[in-house]
């Protein structure tokens, strides 16, 4: 027989023996009243409650750890009389969590929860009601009305030695805790309504212990194994361990506040830290916290309540709340008053909880932990493969374990397409949030069809090498140790319109292999005060993390110079462009930014940047180059003069319109390309630019096309 099948029994025999007794009593009583006989039900005189009494933390607004046992809790499995160490699968069984003895489930919920003698032998009547099918006619007898057939206040204090008044209190702990349901309908006195044990409650005592139906709607259990952190890490879960055990022998657990902006890293302390703790963790969104007060109530009341019965740490996932909003207040009124061990998730530190409160930072694993664990989780075989993830993701370690793990397993057969898997794992994993902040762009251009001059193309070239190779530099030759900013690569790419620099994004994407994003101004721009500094930290956050290439189109509409205060919206312009400052600095990714006006961007902002890249008008020599690239293989130019077209004045993006055009009007004639055909829709990209139209030089072209 296991040890919980032992505890099983003990219990068992407790209930029966206890409903038995309960029987003997309600058949005593009802004898008596049946002959005459029975006690007055009127409630004995009031037994005075103690001034130290368990409630007193709560009207102190004090943490009820040390009068509801969380101490206790912290020594207790989740199986009465089985040990802590026990598997994962018996510690998330629904049975009875109690001490490892073999005490029964009654005799531990009240030494929890507080309750007296009196109202312990109340809460089994309740409960007996569901056991044995008996109870309730004898009930009735008892209290001489069978229309009665349910435990009362009145027929409690009857039936049972040491009966006190203030258990009808609310704030007694049969009512505080919610562990009877009360139907007192109409005038009704309270003494005679119809009493119910709590449903959660009855199963307990049973046996069967599991969360609150009421909460679990609410409440994510953090299951998975406890997987060992990094050193940055460990230090950040001793810290909060340590101060969490201090709080719990003091009677006064602090608020953790676990601060920064990755989400992943922060469940995965919190988990670490309830498992230190013996504790279970289940978290919560703070957007599903009620707003309305009395649902508050009820979920502070029941939470408390299952931290007694249950090993529970809670975490609450602020990250995306602001503090001030309707929202951000609900959160502090109820974690104000929370009980048992409670982690808040935030970017930065809340005031105004009314409690002690810890705030600790968490970050992402340094890139060096980063890379051990890439190695560590592709093994010695493959850690050849882990320096070019390391270097372009900022993953936590659950992620890097789960990317790596699928991509071995991927490649079992073929070892050799591992760096492929693993790259295109990395991206998949990394894309997801991103996607809605801004467009992909699928990189198609490569060098070839980069008509540049030589000084320009190699000025791209030294940033496509300083990305790829900027783990070497930073962190296995230091310059990480002597530099907090400035670790990104950022970039301005500037000229007139149509000259390459969208295509100059693609090449280097493309050979970097990572995706480009082209920041969509239409969702990021917004017209509430603060609104568009939340856009562009999401931006920037979800680009680190996923190594993506951000490239910002038209740049001067966000980066451009700040002006002189004249009013409120002219501080908010400022201000929007101090914070994009700061944001581009600390941005550890690359930035390409693009502009055709250069003079109406801000000098600070200038100053920022890595590489300043001027994309030239392009000369004649590299025009008749990008004419020879307009035109896919698969056509037929062989009738065309790219040198005589080369000497129409355009840009090469004019130049792709101009073959674009063409090609529809060929097709739609159903003929081939010819000069002709350029030459009709040149003008038209002539006319659309509001260019002069030479038409000496387009009579002569044409005579050229007729005699070809």
């Amino acid at each position: 027989m296991s040890t919980y099948e032992q505890w099983q029994d003990t219990n068992n025999r407790y209930l029966a023996t206890a409903i038995a007794d309960l029987r003997t009593r309600l058949e005593r009583l009802a004898n008596d009243a049946a002959t005459g006989d029975a006690a007055n039900l009127t409630p004995p005189k009031t037994v005075p409650a103690k001034k130290d009494s368990w409630l007193s933390g709560l009207l102190k607004r004090e943490p009820v750890a040390a009068t509801t046992g969380v101490g206790g809790l912290l020594t207790s499995t989740t199986r009465l009389g089985e040990p802590h160490n026990e598997p994962a699968e018996a510690q998330e069984s629904k049975t009875a969590g109690a001490a490892a003895d073999d005490t029964p489930a009654a005799v531990l919920l009240a030494r929890r929860l507080g309750l007296s003698d009196f109202e312990r032998n109340l809460l089994l009547l309740c409960t007996a009601m569901e056991f044995d099918t008996r109870i309730g006619a004898l009930c009735g007898r008892a209290q001489r009305d069978p229309s009665k057939p349910y435990p009362t206040f009145g027929l409690a204090m009857a039936l049972f030695d040491n009966a006190a008044w203030d258990a009808m209190s609310p704030e007694r702990p049969l009512r505080y805790w919610r562990l009877i349901e009360i139907n007192q309908p109409g005038a009704q006195p309270l003494i005679g309504s119809a009493l119910k044990a709590d449903e959660r409650i009855v199963n307990y005592l049973k046996g069967a212990n599991y969360l609150d139906d009421r909460l679990a709607p609410l409440l994510d259990a953090v299951t998975g194994d406890v997987h060992e952190l990094p050193l940055s890490q460990q230090q950040v879960v001793a810290t909060a361990t340590t101060h969490l055990q201090l709080g719990i022998r003091g009677g006064s657990l602090p608020l953790v506040q676990l601060l920064g902006n990755d989400s992943a890293s922060k469940l995965q302390i919190a988990q670490s830290i309830g498992a230190a703790l013996g504790l279970h963790l289940h978290r919560l969104y703070a957007e599903t916290i009620p707003a309305a007060l009395a649902d508050q109530e009820t979920f502070l009341r029941l939470w408390q309540r299952e931290t007694a019965l249950l090993n529970l740490a809670l975490y609450v996932d602020a990250t995306e709340i602001d503090r001030v909003s309707a929202q951000g207040l609900t959160v502090q009124r109820v974690l104000g008053r929370i009980a048992g061990v409670c982690l808040i998730g935030v970017r930065e530190p809340w005031p105004g909880f009314g409690r002690d409160a810890l705030p600790v930072d968490v970050a992402k694993p340094t890139p060096s932990e980063q890379k051990a664990a890439w190695i560590d989780a592709l093994g010695s075989d493959a850690a050849v493969h882990a320096q070019r993830p390391a270097t372009h993701f900022n993953f936590d370690i659950a992620t890097i374990r789960r990317v790596a793990g699928d991509a071995l397993a991927a490649t079992h057969d073929d070892p050799s397409r591992l760096p492929s898997v693993l790259w295109n794992y990395s991206l998949g994993r990394a894309r997801p949030t991103l996607d809605q902040l801004a467009q992909r762009i699928d990189a198609k251009a490569g060098w070839d069809d980069l008509q540049l001059p030589p000084m320009e193309k190699a000025l791209l070239r030294q940033i496509t090498d300083q990305v790829e190779h900027r783990g070497i530099v930073y962190d296995d030759w230091g310059f990480r140790e002597r530099m907090n900013r400035g670790l990104g690569v950022s970039v301005l790419f500037a000229g007139a319109s149509g000259t390459g620099k969208t295509m100059a994004a693609e090449v280097i994407a493309r050979e970097l292999k990572l995706p480009l994003y082209r920041v969509d101004l239409s969702t990021v721009v917004n017209k509430y005060i603060g609104e568009t500094e939340k856009n562009l930290r999401r931006l920037f956050d979800a680009a680190e993390d996923g190594g993506a290439i951000l490239h910002c189109d038209e740049c001067d509409a966000l980066f451009g110079k700040r002006s002189e205060v004249k009013d409120s919206h002219d501080r908010h312009a400022n201000i929007e462009v101090d914070y994009l400052l700061q944001r581009i600095e600390s941005f550890s990714g690359l930035a390409i930014l693009t502009t055709n006006m250069k003079s109406a961007l801000d000098s600070a902002f200038l100053r920022r940047l890595r590489f300043i890249i001027n994309f030239p008008f392009p000369a004649a020599a590299e025009r008749q180059a990008i004419w020879r690239a307009a035109f896919p293989p698969a056509i037929d130019v062989g009738g065309l003069d790219f040198a005589q077209l080369a000497r129409f004045n355009l840009t090469g993006g004019s130049i792709q319109n101009i073959a674009i055009n063409a090609a529809f009007l060929a097709a739609s004639s159903l003929s081939r390309i010819t000069m002709r055909l350029l030459l009709e829709a040149a003008r038209g990209e002539f006319r659309k630019l509001d260019k002069p139209v030479n038409e000496a030089d387009f009579r002569h072209l044409e005579s050229v096309a007729g005699s070809a």
